[in-house]
């Protein structure tokens, strides 16, 4: 187990390398950049600058204006020279300057951490604490009218994309009923609340992206869980169990359940990753500033530090979160031994 994971962590690093550095590559060659941004601006905005014309995009900057902004944005340089100077930059915790808002990008995304954090950590703990019982219930009692009701209930929010969940709630209980806020995080005078007042301010706002959040998930860890229980329930080792006295319930609650969370152990490193980075849709919506909307208007822009700094931070929540998976699984399952000699 020690070894396994010794390895897992070392091959962090070479995978980190490969994901990062083909995104690097892609924003070097995609049309667009910042650089052009800047110049189509120059020459909508009438700003007539002497110096040579780029016959290419129309551009009124001149040479040296716009070597002097390839040397600032470092494409004056090969890509693995860049790429070098940039991983250098990553090491000493440097994510760069937004080419957009001219700050630091890890302040930029710092600032939607509690955002994603709240969204992300919620939807993960709702979507195991309901989905895993609700699982098992339905295992259960296959075939019976909870069952064909709860799967009813549960395909039609898995049918539904998550973005159109958002905007039929947001219509209903918001602009038609008035029950809940049209969007944000919090209210405006939320200094001025209490620290109950606060939470309960937070999921006050936060209660329909919630639902928006869940609603596919649902389907997915719920059937996850049921299917796995009931493919347990008719193994040999249940019918061993049957003969040896125990009832149904003693039996899968001591012998099945464990041995069907393998399933949900094994895919909860991905989920880390994926509630992190948010959904810009959903955060249209409800007019959230989370890290989900910054990733898209930053690839929108072509703000490129913007993109590489959440790339770092979503591809190693992914690789520790696989990671994580990999730990879970085997205190659920003690038979399995990551990486032993067979």
């Amino acid at each position: 187990m020690t070894a396994y994971f010794i390895r897992r962590f070392l091959l962090i690093i070479p995978t980190f390398i490969g994901i990062t550095l083909l995104v690097f590559a892609v924003t070097r060659v995609v049309p667009g950049g910042p650089i052009e941004r800047l110049m189509t601006a120059s020459l909508v905005s009438g700003e007539q600058s002497a110096g040579a014309r780029d016959t290419r995009s129309g551009n009124t900057l001149s040479a040296e204006q716009i070597k002097q902004l390839e040397a600032y944005y470092g494409f004056d340089k090969p890509m693995l020279e860049s790429y070098g100077i940039w991983l250098a930059k990553v090491l000493r915790f440097d994510l760069g300057e937004s080419s957009r808002y001219q700050d630091p990008v890890w302040s930029i995304i710092k600032e939607r951490f509690p955002v994603s954090i709240f969204y992300g950590l919620t939807t993960l703990l709702l979507t195991y604490i309901v989905c895993i019982p609700l699982g098992v219930a339905k295992a259960l009692r296959h075939q019976t009218s909870f069952d064909n009701l709860t799967s009813a209930v549960v395909f039609l929010g898995y049918a539904l994309p998550s973005y159109v969940v958002g905007i039929a709630l947001v219509s209903l209980f918001s602009a038609h009923w008035d029950f809940f806020p049209l969007g944000g995080f919090v209210s405006d005078n939320y200094e001025d609340l209490g620290t109950w007042e606060k939470f309960k301010d937070i999921f006050y706002h936060g209660t329909l992206p919630l639902i928006a959040y869940m609603a596919g998930s649902f389907a997915i860890t719920t059937f996850m869980m049921k299917n796995a229980l009931m493919d347990n329930q008719a193994a040999d080792y249940m019918r061993t169990a049957s003969a040896k006295g125990l009832t149904r319930n003693q039996a899968v609650w001591r012998h099945a359940f464990r041995n069907s969370l393998i399933p949900i152990a094994t895919s909860f490193g991905g989920n880390i990753a994926f509630f992190m980075s948010g959904s810009f849709l959903i955060e249209t919506i409800f007019n959230i500033d989370g890290i989900g909307l910054l990733g898209y208007e930053a690839i929108l822009e072509r703000d490129y530090p913007v993109v590489m700094g959440i790339l770092v931070i979503t591809s190693l929540l992914f690789l520790i979160g696989n990671i994580l998976s990999d730990f879970i699984v085997a205190l659920v399952d003690p038979r399995i031994r990551f990486g032993e000699a067979r």
